[in-house]
C-alpha cells in the first residue's frame, strides 16, 4: 500500500508542480481572448462554465479506457504501475495540455489543421485522413460493448443489433446538436459518477491495504506469453488512455472552443489527463487486489472482456449502488466517447472544407457521409476493429507531440518537454507496428511464413526516432539561420 499511496502523491504533485512548469513554458496568458469570445456561434463555441467543461473533456477521454486498459494492461506487472505514473505526468499531461492550448491560440483550430500548421500541408493532407479514419474506428468499436451489455440485461426481442441502431441515433444526435443542448447536460453527471466510482474502490483499496500488491514486489512480466509480448513496445500501447492517447488531441479542441480563459487551460487539459491517470492506477491495483494476485487475475480476465470482472468487483466493494455504477460506466462511458469522436469528425471536415457549422443543414452535408461509413466500419468484426485502433492512437499521439515541439521551437521555448516524450512515443509506436500480430509481424508471417526477430523490430523504431529528431534538428537549424539573417536585415 505504501507504492500505491506514493504513485497517488506522485500524480497530485505532478499536476501542480509539473503541470504547473509546461503551463509557464508555454506561455499561458489569462488576458488573451479565448476563440469563444470572439467566434461564439451557438453550435460549437460556446462559452460553459469551467467545471463542466473539465467533467466533459474528462469523460470525454476517459470511457472505459483508464477501466479496461488499465486492468489488462497490469499483467504486464509492476511496470504498469510506473508507467501510468511517468506517462501521464510527463507525456499525456503534457500532450493534452498543449494540443489544447494549440487549438486555443488557432482559434480552435482542429488537430490536423494545427499539426498541418507546424509540420506542412503535406502531413496536413496525411493527418486529415488519418484522422477521420480515427474518429470513425473509436465511434464503431465504442458500439459493441455497450450494446452487448445492454442486450444482457432487456427482454431477448431487443438484441444487440436493436441497441447498435439506438445508440448510433444517439450518436447523431450528440454529434449535430449545439454542444450545451445534450453533451453539456448528460456528460457532467456521468463524469461525476465515474469520479465517484474511482473514489469509493480507492477507499475500499484502502479497507483491504494488506492485500494492495506493492510496485517493488513480482517487478517482472506477468502475461502467459512474455517473449509474445514484452513490455516494451506492447504494454505503451496497452495502457493508452491512462498514460498518453493520440485521441484524446482530437477531443481538445471542442473544449478549447468552450473555454472562457486561458487560466482554466491547466485544470482542464492537463488536469483531466491526470484524473484519468488516478482512475487508471486504481483499477489496475483493484483488479490485482480484489482477484488476490496476477495468476488469479489472468484467470478472471480469460481472453475476454474485463466487464464481469468490473461488475462483480464494483458490486462487492460497492454494493447494490456501486453495482449500477458499474453498469452505468461499462454501458454509458464507452458511448460518450463515440459520439464525440464523430462530433470531432465532423469539425475535422468542416475546418477542412471550411464550411460554416451554424447552420443545420450545412451540419447534416457534412455529417451525413460521416454517419454512413462509420455505420459501414461498424459492421466489421469487433476484434479487427479494436486491433488497428490500438496503434493508429498512438500514432496519432506521435504527431501530435512533434507538432507541439516545432512550435516551442519556433517561439523560442523549452520544447524538450514535448521533444523527449516525442522521441520516445515514436520509437515504442514504430516498435509496436513492426512487431505485434497486427502490424508488418502479421503480415510476414501470412505472406512469408517467417516472423521479424524482437530486436530488428527495437532497432527500427530506435532508428525512425533517431531519423525524427534528425529532421527537427535540420528544421531548427534552418529556423534559427533564417532568424538571425532577418534581425541582420533590420
Amino acid at each position: 500500500m505504501i507504492s500505491f499511496t506514493l504513485a497517488l502523491l506522485l500524480l497530485i504533485g505532478g499536476y501542480f508542480i509539473y503541470g504547473t512548469f509546461v503551463s509557464r513554458v508555454f506561455g499561458q496568458d489569462n488576458s488573451r481572448p479565448t476563440p469563444v469570445q470572439t467566434m461564439a456561434d451557438g453550435v460549437d463555441y460556446v462559452p460553459l462554465p469551467s467545471w463542466k467543461v473539465f467533467l466533459i473533456q474528462f469523460l470525454n477521454i476517459a470511457g472505459l479506457g483508464p477501466i479496461f486498459g488499465a486492468i489488462m494492461g497490469v499483467m504486464y506487472g509492476p511496470a504498469a504501475f510506473l508507467w501510468i505514473v511517468l506517462g501521464t505526468i510527463f507525456a499525456g499531461g503534457v500532450h493534452d495540455y498543449l494540443s489544447g492550448m494549440l487549438s486555443l491560440r488557432m482559434r480552435g483550430a482542429s488537430l490536423p489543421e494545427i499539426v498541418g500548421h507546424e509540420l506542412g500541408g503535406g502531413v496536413k493532407n496525411v493527418m486529415r485522413v488519418f484522422a477521420l479514419v480515427l474518429m470513425l474506428l473509436v465511434g464503431a468499436v465504442f458500439v459493441y460493448n455497450p450494446a452487448d451489455l445492454l442486450a444482457r440485461l432487456t427482454s431477448e426481442h431487443l438484441d444487440a443489433m436493436f441497441w447498435i441502431i439506438v445508440i448510433f441515433i444517439y450518436y447523431m444526435a450528440a454529434t449535430l446538436l449545439p454542444i450545451d443542448k445534450l453533451i453539456g447536460k448528460l456528460y457532467p453527471i456521468f463524469g461525476f459518477a465515474l469520479l465517484f466510482m474511482a473514489v469509493g474502490i480507492c477507499v475500499m483499496l484502502y479497507v483491504h491495504a494488506g492485500s494492495v500488491p506493492e510496485f517493488w514486489q513480482e517487478f517482472y512480466n506477468h502475461k502467459p506469453d512474455p517473449e509474445a509480448n514484452p513490455i516494451f513496445p506492447m504494454m505503451f500501447v496497452s495502457i493508452a488512455c491512462g498514460a498518453i492517447s493520440g485521441f484524446h488531441a482530437t477531443q481538445s479542441p471542442m473544449m478549447a472552443r468552450c473555454l472562457k480563459s486561458e487560466k482554466h487551460a491547466r485544470p482542464i487539459f492537463y488536469g483531466a489527463m491526470v484524473a484519468e491517470g488516478i482512475v487508471a492506477l486504481i483499477w489496475a491495483a483493484a483488479a490485482v487486489t480484489f482477484t488476490g494476485g496476477y495468476g488469479n487475475l489472468q484467470e478472471a480476465l480469460g481472453s475476454g472482456s474485463p466487464a464481469p470482472l468490473v461488475d462483480s468487483l464494483s458490486r462487492s466493494w460497492l454494493g447494490t449502488f456501486g453495482g449500477l455504477l458499474a453498469v452505468l460506466g461499462v454501458i454509458a462511458a464507452p458511448i460518450t466517447s463515440g459520439d464525440t469522436a464523430l462530433r470531432s469528425a465532423r469539425l475535422i471536415a468542416a475546418d477542412f472544407l471550411n464550411v460554416s457549422q451554424k447552420n443545420l443543414l450545412k451540419r447534416l452535408a457534412v455529417s451525413v457521409p460521416i454517419f454512413v461509413a462509420c455505420f459501414v466500419i461498424m459492421l466489421l468484426p469487433y476484434d479487427v476493429l479494436w486491433r488497428y485502433f490500438a496503434w493508429c492512437n498512438q500514432v496519432l499521439a506521435v504527431f501530435t507531440l512533434w507538432t507541439a515541439t516545432v512550435w516551442l521551437a519556433r517561439h523560442g521555448k523549452f520544447y524538450l518537454i514535448a521533444l523527449v516524450p516525442a522521441m520516445f512515443m515514436t520509437c515504442v509506436t514504430v516498435t509496436y507496428i513492426i512487431f505485434a500480430p497486427e502490424g508488418l509481424q502479421g503480415v510476414a508471417e501470412t505472406a512469408w511464413g517467417t516472423s521479424i526477430p524482437y530486436n530488428v523490430a527495437c532497432a527500427c523504431g530506435c532508428l525512425v526516432s533517431l531519423l525524427f529528431l534528425a529532421l527537427f534538428g535540420r528544421f531548427l537549424a534552418k529556423f534559427n539561420a533564417k532568424k538571425m539573417l532577418e534581425n541582420l536585415e533590420m
